[in-house]
């Protein structure tokens, strides 16, 4: 395997990939290493015209992949899968140096990067008998809709693209995908990596920032956009959908409500909720951001948990499995450490962390804890995307849902824990989010529709729910 390392040996080299070849161009940039504060590797930064060249590469491919079986296209899938399950090791340490996970979440990514894939290999969608009489039979079938924008967050690069990547292909869509520019490389290596199974124009990536990104949703020649990030990006992204009626799928903020209830067993669920909120230093779509713990036991948690975020104390060597690492780019660590500064300045009880870690390179944030925020601050109402977690008590089970509701960037995912599997499904139920976990920490499943409710997102992926995103659905009346 090539050198990892930008300084000597042989270099890793990374291109934009446009109609199944590698193309360089004239400008580039560096991302910065968040652990370390270093430079990484050279990556090219894709021209107006190399995006012409990708849609009409994309367009020309989708004339005959879009003709393609379900067994062809999932044929392809399944060697996509073995093409990134081969070359696991190189995409995990790409993995680590660009957003600073463990190895062992990298590998990890990895790892969920094949089961989206091997998922739809068996998955598929049919068409429907919509109804049928003495006269008529009436059939869905459902369509690919052409070329794919697809634009990709910084958090679970390989993941996250793999979604919108392997949706596309399994429905017979061609697709153009742009990384975030803080993680460009693995996907930009997955891309290169998957030419050699699939057909050229199917697949194809171009690095860039936002100008790259605002010229994809504004594109003639894209018909529809999936995008994971901010709501004020994905606000923008709709407004210039509607100017072509692209078809569009955003995945945005998740300020995700964790409901506690008395009955809970500490020892087990301490742990979990801990991880639910720390995992890749809460850099997670759907991480627990505001934990409500009832009165009851508050005190007791509260105790338990403090003694439980000391396993994830940040740690330079990658090889630390449990730690929750730094935060990814220098732009989300100035951010997490406003908030932490609001929490100082407002007099909010930090019981642990809030300390940053300027003794070494990186982007280190100690995993904080602040101990009954107040409902209107900024750290309850903000979606914080780093290791902060505010503990909240509640006492009466209507007034808890009603403020796990309260705020309209909350309606991605939610959790519920509590032996009581009638009174889980029962909080659950009435929670106004698209996902909600119960007695499990938050992780989305490639069999489960994902989307988000109000400012949380607009349509929605995953499991074969979200196959019919990703077509136009055709209805055909046949005369008896």
């Amino acid at each position: 395997m090539p050198s990892l390392t930008p300084e000597g040996g042989p270099e890793l080299k990374f291109h934009n990939i446009i109609d199944g070849k590698l193309r360089t161009a004239n400008e580039h940039h560096r991302v910065i290493d968040p652990r370390t504060e270093e430079p990484l590797w050279d990556v090219p930064v894709a021209s107006s015209q190399e995006l012409d060249d990708a849609v009409e590469a994309a367009r020309r491919a989708f004339k005959t992949w879009k003709k393609s079986t379900v067994a062809e296209r999932q044929a392809k899938i399944s060697e996509v899968a073995r093409c990134v399950n081969d070359n696991k090791e190189l995409l995990s340490e790409i993995l680590m140096k660009e957003t600073g996970k463990s190895k062992l979440m990298a590998g990890i990514e990895v790892e969920r990067t094949v089961v989206h894939f091997e998922y739809y290999t068996g998955v598929a969608l049919e068409d429907e008998l919509q109804y049928e009489d003495e006269k008529t039979t009436i059939l869905a079938t459902h369509v690919p809709i052409g070329v794919l924008g697809a634009i990709s967050p910084w958090n679970f690069p390989l993941i996250l693209s793999s979604i919108k990547v392997v949706s596309a292909l399994a429905t017979g869509n061609c697709v153009i995908i742009k990384p975030s520019p803080f993680t460009p490389y693995s996907l930009l290596k997955f891309c290169e990596l998957a030419q050699s199974v699939l057909p050229p124009g199917v697949f194809q990536a171009l690095n860039g920032g936002a100008d790259l990104g605002e010229r994809m949703t504004l594109h003639p020649g894209i018909d529809h956009i999936s995008f994971t990030g901010t709501i004020a990006v994905g606000r923008r992204i709709m407004e210039n959908c509607a100017k072509t009626f692209k078809k569009v799928i955003l995945e945005l903020a998740g300020n995700d409500a964790a409901i506690v209830c008395e009955d809970v067993d500490l020892s087990k669920v301490v742990p979990m909720v801990a991880a639910g909120a720390l995992m890749h230093a809460g850099q997670v779509c759907v991480a627990s951001k505001r934990v409500y713990v009832h009165e009851a036991i508050y005190d007791r948690f509260l105790d338990l948990l403090v003694e439980e975020v000391k396993k994830y104390a940040g740690d330079v060597d990658p090889t630390v499995p449990n730690a929750a690492g730094p935060i990814s780019n220098k732009a989300n660590y100035e951010r997490v450490l406003s908030i932490i500064e609001d929490c100082k300045r407002n007099n909010h009880k930090i019981v642990t962390g809030g300390e940053v870690q300027s003794d070494k390179k990186g982007f280190w944030v100690a995993p904080t804890i602040v101990s009954n925020p107040p409902e209107d601050s900024l750290l309850v109402k903000e979606e914080q995307f780093g290791p902060i977690m505010p503990l909240l008590t509640w006492r009466d089970e209507d007034d808890v849902i009603a403020r796990a509701n309260s705020l309209d960037n909350a309606g991605l995912g939610a959790s519920v824990w509590t032996p009581d599997a009638a009174r889980a499904q029962r909080i659950a139920r009435q929670l106004e989010a698209g996902s909600v976990w119960i007695n499990q920490p938050e992780l989305p499943h490639q069999g489960s529709y994902f989307g988000g409710w109000k400012l949380s997102g607009f349509s929605g992926e995953l499991g074969k729910r979200g196959l019919l995103n990703y077509s136009n659905t055709q209805s055909l009346l046949i005369a008896k």
